[in-house]
């Protein structure tokens, strides 16, 4: 059952046609949060098994409501921790690409609300289990900025409690950067993130400057402009190309067409979509009667999708399995889910063949023949 608030127009269609892919049956409500707590609690009274994926609830009230069930029902929000995954997966991508550590990058990421910080708070997570260092060193290399500019403690504004954990403690009252160029001047990224919803926010100053301080640090830049539709993108795939001599690392949240460089080699736009996830997640975690979704299971199921990438599409830049794959993909992200879910102690079944068990499982989408 997949809970959507606002508005879900197209999005909630193709969400529909990606989980019926996988056997799930999505109810969409346009309707206010503190109705939604309603039908989730007449939800589990009626289907005390279902699964409910939250999606485009308030940023406050979403970290909110996913806190409140997410031990209580089987649940996740997927502006948070959907998105939060996909990204990961192309992190981890990318980052094979690049030949560097994970924990080497500095990450500027635009954008500071539930998919913002939910994103930066996986590939932090993700670090530290990766690299060994504590998690408050993983979040070191982030840079947030929000409305106001970059995330800091000396900023002298109330910050929202989502924003906290990733709220820079090196900058002083004075020195405050009140926008993304100043912020990429100081910082000289690696990695750069948008999911600010502001088109054009990666101009060509802001993308030629992150590209200089990439090549000082002998590194290509990585680029994730995740924002839908791509009207809001914070750049094209063609803009990243060529302001950075087709140098970077490209992600987007939206579709965009092949480019070709002066000596004709095309490059084509790796899309980070959530659908990559949560049809698997979702499935995954009810076929197997989890009790919760937790954070190892989300982990589980991004470090599974970017093992569907192979060497071959790494060296294209192709940060994403193809999604004619999509079935099989989602049947590799429910298997490392339910595997998760058993060792966390939260998944109680005894399954054998685990892969077998989920594709045994999935819904098929055919007529059958009529005599």
């Amino acid at each position: 059952l997949v809970a959507i608030t606002g508005g879900a127009g197209l999005l909630g269609a193709m969400h529909a046609e990606a989980v019926a892919e996988v056997g799930g049956i999505p109810i969409i409500l346009d309707i206010s949060e503190k109705k939604a707590q309603a039908v989730v609690d007449g939800i589990q009274d009626k289907w005390p098994n279902a699964l409910v994926q939250f999606e485009d609830f308030q940023n406050e009230k979403a970290f909110g409501t996913l806190e409140r069930y997410r031990h209580k029902y089987l649940c996740f929000n997927d502006d948070i921790q959907g998105t939060g995954a996909v990204t990961l997966a192309g992190f981890i991508s990318a980052i094979r690409r690049s030949g560097h550590k994970a924990s080497d990058q500095k990450i500027v990421l635009l954008g500071a609300g539930a998919s913002g910080t939910g994103v930066a708070e996986m590939i932090a997570q993700y670090i530290a289990k990766q690299d060994n260092v504590s998690v408050e060193q993983a979040r070191s290399a982030f840079y947030l900025i929000d409305t106001k500019g970059l995330v800091t403690e000396s900023r002298g504004d109330r910050l929202a409690s989502h924003k906290v954990p990733f709220a820079r403690k090196d900058i002083p009252a004075d020195g405050q950067l009140t926008s993304l160029l100043e912020v990429v001047q100081h910082v000289k990224p690696t990695v750069m993130i948008g999911l600010s919803g502001d088109g054009g926010a990666f101009n060509e100053e802001i993308v030629r400057t992150m590209d200089a301080g990439c090549q000082e640090q002998n590194c290509a830049p990585i680029i994730f402009a995740l924002s839908n539709p791509t009207s809001k993108a914070e750049c094209t795939f063609e803009q990243a190309m060529k302001w950075t001599n087709y140098r970077c690392t490209f992600a987007a949240g939206s579709p965009f067409q092949p480019v070709t460089s002066e000596d004709g080699t095309q490059y084509r736009s790796p899309q980070c979509n959530n659908m990559y996830i949560f049809p698997g997640l979702g499935f995954g975690a009810w076929v197997a009667e989890a009790k919760e979704v937790t954070d190892k299971m989300i982990m589980a199921a991004a470090m599974a999708l970017s093992e569907c990438v192979t060497d071959a599409d790494i060296a294209k830049g192709l940060l994403f399995p193809g999604l004619k794959d999509i079935r099989s993909i989602s049947a590799q992200v429910a298997t490392a889910v339910i595997t998760q879910g058993m060792e966390d102690g939260v998944v109680h079944q005894s399954i054998g063949d685990i892969h077998k068990f989920v594709t045994d499982r999935m819904y098929v989408p055919a007529y059958q023949p009529v005599r």
